[in-house]
Formats: C-alpha cells, structure tokens, sequence
C-alpha cells in the first residue's frame, strides 16, 4: 500500500478529504483534513433526485482544489467514493464523466450497505472494544452497522438524511411531516433493541461538540466521549424547538450547520426512541477511515491483529528509541506490578494503562531530552487517539508525566480529575513506572538483578555488583511506600 493516501467522501452535505500516512505495516497517522461544504445534493431532492448544474461545478472546483493538495503531500494512491445524493441522481453518469474528463479522478458510487459497513470498519477498529449499533446520519441517507465482538455483522442505510428532510419538510415548515417520513423510514431498520449507538457524522460531532463546552469535559476530544442518551435528547429537543438562528448560536451550533442541525436532530432523537438506546458515543472516524482502513487490512478481513493499536505503533514508530530499553522497561514494569499491586492495593485492570505509559515513556526525548516527561505527556495525551477511552488516555498520560516519581503536578491531576482514578493510586502507578527505570539505569541488555518482596519491602538482588546507579537514584522518587533494599548473591 502507498506510503500515503488520498481518500475522498463526496457526501450530499460537503465533500472531504483526508490524507493518511503509514509509519509501518498498520501503523499511520492524520497528515491532513479539509472539507468544503458544496452541498452537491442542494435542490436535487425537489427535482426528483436530479444533481444541479452549479452544485456539479461547485463540486468539480473542489475537487481540482483537493488533488492539487494531494500531490503537494506527494500523494501515491488516491481512493474517491460517492455515497447519497451522487447514487440516488438520474444523472449521475453525466457527473462522473465530467470529474474524469476534466480531473482524470475515478469516483466511486457505493452502495448504502456498503456505506454502514465501511463505517462500522471504521468504529470497530478505532474505538475501545464494544458491541453497539454505529449511525451515521448524512445529508442524504442515514446508515447503521451492527459491530458484535469486534466484527460488523449487519449493515442498513435508510433514506433519512439532513439536506433531504430540509428540502422536503423544513424548508416548509412541516415538522408534523418530516416526523411521520423519518417513523416510516425506520419501519424498515432491522434493529429494534439497541442499548448503545455510536454516532458517526457531523450531527453528532456537533452536538458532542456542544457538550464537551457544557459539561466542560477536560480531555478536548470528541473521539470516544460518551454521553447518557437523556443529556442528548435533552439538547436535540432545544435545537428542534429553536425559534431563530440567534438560539441556536446561544446553543452553541456553528454557523454552516444552522439549517442541517434540526434535520439532524430530530432524526437522531426518533431513532433513539424507536431502539431504547441509553447510551451514545462519539466517533471521530467514518466512511474515510474505514475506506481506508479496507485497503490497508484487506488480506486481514478488515481487523488489526489482536492487541495491535495503531495510534499506539505511530508513536513508537515516529518518536522512540532505544527499543531494547523500552522492551526491558515494559518487561520490568509488569515484575514490579504482579509483586506490588495487592500490597499498594491496586486494581489489577490498572496493569493496562502502566505498561502503556512504560512504551511511551520516553517518547518525548527524542524533542528535548531535559523536559522529555513533559513532551511525552503531550504527545500520548494528543496523539494517542484510536482504541482507548478518555479515561485511560488521561491516566496514561498523567503516568508518563509523573514518571520520575517525584511528586505529582497537582494542578494538572484537577484538570482530568473527573477521568482520573485517586491521586493515591496515580502516585502509585507513576512511582512503579520511576522504580523501573531507575533500576534499569545502567541499561543492560536483560535485566540483570531478581525480585522478591519480604514484609513489604521490595528486594533487589543483583548477581554481580551492578546496581550502583540505581542504589544512587532510588531515594529520588519520592513516595515511601515502595521500600526497597539491595543485596548482592
């Protein structure tokens, strides 16, 4: 596969694109987004389904715009897909062959089906593990997959869309009618009972949006936040009853999605209703991601290898060094976690996000190697971003910034308080992480000492007299609950 892919959504509601790099066999990472919002669906719906003229040639410029982007990130493989308004149009041919004539670009037209699928791709592979329904509410159609175990099981697109039921009813007032189109739409949806939905798309992302602000979360991601479904309705049901655009604003809707966002809503909140849902997450990835994501895993049935994170592999592949350390380390951290965790009595579950921040520990060297901890954090807390909850990457990075086990900066643990367990804990973990490294200051090529624990204290047993360093640095970490004793066989 190309070092780096172009891939294209031409959407009822806006044309996108991203660029993606590869860092290793699965590994990549976001090189660049834009999106223009041409609306190539706009009046098709009251034409019977027919593309515009202009919203053709909107479209055509825009595209001319996003390859010459693509080729000035020296672009090798180019991946260009239509969904709704493109696919339903009676003349979409003649669409087709001019973005060929004109821009040598092969569009796509997929079907609905294989719309939901690719965006439960998507959500499967970049969110924790989780079974759940994904939806996808566009500006033409709506799309639903069914992720069991991992795997999209099912997959259904319904012609429910924003800029659809805005042409058709909202432009008219007619919110009586669209309610009754969208009731009868999902008459056809295969899922009746469906505790948990992630939601895919911008009416989503932009009520997540809105609380993430609201709620004044601490981590600035709408990817993998999740939401009571009574905090959602509750805000689809102020959007929909907006009087004007300037309640709206006060709600915190952006500007280009003023007349989509109630459209968008009400659909949101029926499907709700109709499936029981109790709980929403969001996801920053869809179609694009999962159009990629079928390329670069298409000899691995669409799935990562099993504990393989791609955000993850990108960071060590891009920022770490020394892999023969960074393996002891992580070897050493989980030594020291299965003697000391019920002593500290810690939750076994936390091991996770321990020997996480063991890998990433000193990724932030490779920067500035005196405030190293500092661009560590940074980096896991930004860029650790597909397969892991808002929780873990908090404490994850919170570990990495306290690694040298000398006290926690308490204005940061307040920040992410609220995603964090007790500072007690997160002084714990961090100073395990710090007693590693500082037994293994003399970098051996394996670790070269035994542990044992007797009435609380930890033994370290060198065979050799090797341990001078790190008998020098123990007393720097600052917790005293990790006593530790050296000895020579």
């Amino acid at each position: 596969m190309a070092k780096r892919t172009a891939v294209i959504d031409i959407g009822s509601n806006s044309v996108r694109m991203i660029i993606i790099e590869k860092t290793s066999r699965f590994a990549f990472h976001l090189l660049h987004e834009v999106k223009s919002r041409v609306r190539i669906s706009e009046e098709a719906y009251q034409n019977g389904g027919e593309l515009q003229e202009a919203a053709m040639n909107r479209a055509l410029l825009v595209l001319k715009d996003f390859l010459q982007i693509a080729q000035s990130y020296d672009v090798r493989k180019t991946l260009c897909v239509a969904t709704s308004a493109v696919r339903d149009a009676n003349n979409k041919k003649q669409f087709l062959s001019l973005i060929n004539r004109e821009l040598g670009l092969n569009i796509k037209v997929i079907s609905g089906e294989r719309e939901a699928y690719l965006g439960g791709v998507a959500c499967a592979n970049l969110l924790p593990p989780q079974d759940a329904m994904t939806l996808d509410i566009g500006g033409g159609s709506t799309e639903c997959a069914c992720i069991d175990n991992g795997k999209v099981i099912d997959s259904e697109s319904l012609d429910l869309g924003t800029v659809r039921l805005k042409e058709l009813f909202f432009d008219h007032d007619d919110i009586k009618g669209a309610k009754a189109y969208i009731d009868a739409a999902l008459e056809k949806l295969n899922v009746q009972d469906q505790k948990h939905i992630i939601g895919v798309g911008g009416t989503f992302r932009a009520l997540t949006q809105i609380l993430l602000k609201t709620k004044k979360h601490p981590l600035n991601k709408v990817h993998g936040f999740s939401v009571d479904a009574k905090e959602i309705v509750a805000l689809g049901q102020l959007i929909i009853s907006a009087k004007d655009k300037s309640v709206l604003k006060e709600l915190g809707v952006k500007k280009e999605r003023y007349d989509v966002i109630k459209p968008g809503a009400l659909i949101l909140l029926r499907i709700i209703k109709k499936v029981g849902v109790e709980r929403l997450t969001c996801s920053g990835v869809g179609l694009r991601e999962g159009l990629y994501l079928s390329d670069l895993l298409r000899n691995n049935k669409d799935a990562f290898p099993a504990n393989f994170n791609p955000s993850l592999t990108y960071l060590l592949d891009q920022h770490a060094h020394n892999a023969q350390q960074r393996n002891l380390r992580v070897k050493l951290t989980k030594r020291l976690f299965a003697l000391l965790h019920k002593e500290l009595v810690l939750d076994p579950e936390l091991e996770k996000c321990l020997l996480i921040a063991a890998k990433l520990a000193k990724i932030g060297a490779a920067h500035h190697f005196y405030s190293f901890q500092n661009h560590s954090h940074y980096l896991t807390l930004t860029a650790l971003e597909y397969g892991y909850t808002h929780q873990e990457i908090a404490l994850i990075s919170m570990l990495v910034l306290h690694q040298l086990g000398k006290g926690v900066k308490k204005s940061y643990i307040a920040k992410y308080q609220s995603l964090l367990p007790s500072l007690q804990t997160i002084k714990q973990l961090a100073n395990i992480l710090a007693l590693s490294d500082t037994l293994l200051a003399h970098h051996p090529t394996k670790i070269d000492f035994e542990l044992s624990v007797e009435d609380g204290k930890l033994i370290v047993t060198s065979v050799k007299q090797s341990s001078y360093l790190a008998q020098e640095s123990v007393n720097a970490i600052s917790s005293n609950e990790i006593a530790v004793e050296f000895r020579v066989q």
